[in-house]
């Protein structure tokens, strides 16, 4: 490592603990099943992974805020808390090293989730100063698409749907051309509940299929009645519209947020308080080049509110992260909690002032 560099990777050490936060070591080991849970397949296969004599299965730690929220949560949650940390987190990766450092911080409960997520992004933005880069801010509103899907005109059912692919570019796009295209079926009606259970059951029996393993008469039944509900439960044209026209929008963050407004007067939606947020930060990044696309979300549903990244000259992504209040429920909060984080992608900062 080059003087300069040991000079940088000092200054990043110490903007940690400046923080003022409690500094984090989770443990190099840990168990793999809650990243499978939370972050899905594709997450999972980058997990370097252990199997014990047990059978449980083990990951190297593939990232900081899981383990740090869990901890959080298994210690008793309530109180605000502030967590910093800068080490290496392992994950397979198409080209370079499967170890790689990385720093952040996550702001849990805080009183104000505005002022928690301003201090992440400062902290951001510092560690990238402190590399000589000048980011590109990609900012995306996932709060703002879920107050636009609550309340445009459609049936309950799909509104999970939808928001279950938000982010998911290419499965939300044909999601909706299905929905496009869709014919106008009559509903037939449809046998009661216990009366499929009672007809499925009989015809397992009969086939001698066990009613226990894999998935039960009542599993099936409902899995049916659901799909058939769903296949008469019509999204209206003008709101298929309304979502791509949503979705569409990308651009200079002040001209895409002007756009949104409109196209919300015009559907006689009110995202005025999502905005206003939005509009806040904005203003606190100052001259920073931002943009903000309607259609950005990390692929992780518990994600909630404003999410970020910041890239450099080579447009790989150097720090990321946002809004995340759902997260602590999913690991077993009993009420909401508001959350805020970000990750600095550190040997890619150290690539960019090579």
């Amino acid at each position: 490592m080059t003087a300069a560099a040991a000079l940088r990777r000092t200054a990043l050490e110490d903007l940690v603990e400046a923080q003022g936060a409690t500094r984090a070591t989770p443990p190099l080991l840990l168990p793999a099943d809650p990243y499978f849970d939370l972050a899905g397949e594709e997450f999972g296969r980058r997990l370097l992974l252990t199997t014990a004599a047990t059978g449980a299965e083990y990951c190297l730690r593939p990232d900081f805020t899981l383990p740090i929220v869990a901890d959080y949560i298994a210690n008793g949650v309530g109180e605000p808390a502030a967590f910093s940390y800068l080490g290496p987190i392992f994950r397979q990766r198409e080209t370079g090293p499967a170890e790689f450092d990385q720093a952040g911080i996550e702001l849990l409960a805080q009183p104000d989730g505005d002022v928690a997520l301003d201090q992440v992004l400062t902290f951001a933005r510092a560690a990238l100063d402190l590399f000589g880069v000048s980011p590109s801010i990609h900012l995306g509103g996932v709060g703002l698409f879920e107050s636009l899907l609550a309340q445009a005109d459609m049936p309950a059912p799909w509104r999970p749907r939808i928001r279950h692919r938000f982010g998911h570019t290419e499965a939300l796009d044909r999601l909706l051309t299905r929905l496009e295209s869709a014919p106008e079926l009559p509903r037939a009606e449809q046998p009661s509940r216990d009366a499929m259970v009672e007809d499925i059951t009989e015809q397992m029996v009969a086939a001698g299929l066990s009613l226990s393993d894999g998935r039960t008469p009542a599993e099936i039944a409902d899995r049916y009645l659901e799909q058939q509900a769903l296949d008469a439960a019509q999204i209206p044209p003008a709101t298929l519209k309304l979502l791509r026209d949503y979705l569409a929008i990308s651009g200079p963050a002040l001209q895409s947020l002007t756009r949104i407004e409109s196209l919300a007067r015009a559907a006689r939606i009110d995202l005025a308080p999502a905005l206003k947020s939005i509009r806040h930060h904005l203003d606190n990044l100052g001259e920073a080049s931002v943009t903000f696309d309607a259609s950005f979300s990390p692929r992780l549903d518990y994600y909630t509110g404003i999410v970020f990244e910041m890239t450099g000259p080579r447009c790989e992504v150097l720090a990321s992260g946002g809004q995340y209040d759902r997260l602590l429920e999913r690991l077993g909060a009993v009420a909401p909690i508001a959350a805020s984080g970000c990750s600095v992608w550190v040997d890619r900062l150290e690539a960019e002032a090579a």
